[in-house]
């Protein structure tokens, strides 16, 4: 397989080899890719996590659990007008 990179790229990858940490440069470019996946792989664990929390949001809401809307942000007025009180 072939693979055009940018002068950058190939740069930054040189960079890498001459400093001795990898000995070619394909160890740089099979470190990144694993880097890659397993970034991906955390966001897709990140992702279906939030999605399984919005699921138990909205479950907790159908069953009559959620809080009135006025009343939570006349709260929210009443508290933050209470801190504004505090800090001056």
């Amino acid at each position: 397989m072939n693979v055009s990179l940018t002068p950058e790229l190939e740069k930054y990858i040189q960079n890498k080899v001459e400093s001795g940490r990898y000995t070619t440069a394909s160890e740089v470019v099979r470190e990144a890719l694993r880097l890659l996946e397993q970034k991906e792989q955390e966001r897709e664990a990140a992702l279906k996590e939030f999605r399984e929390e919005i699921d138990r949001r909205l479950a907790s809401l159908d069953r009559g659990e959620g809080i009135d809307g006025e009343k939570f942000f006349a709260e929210l007025k009443k508290r933050t007008k209470a801190l504004h009180k505090k800090s001056a």
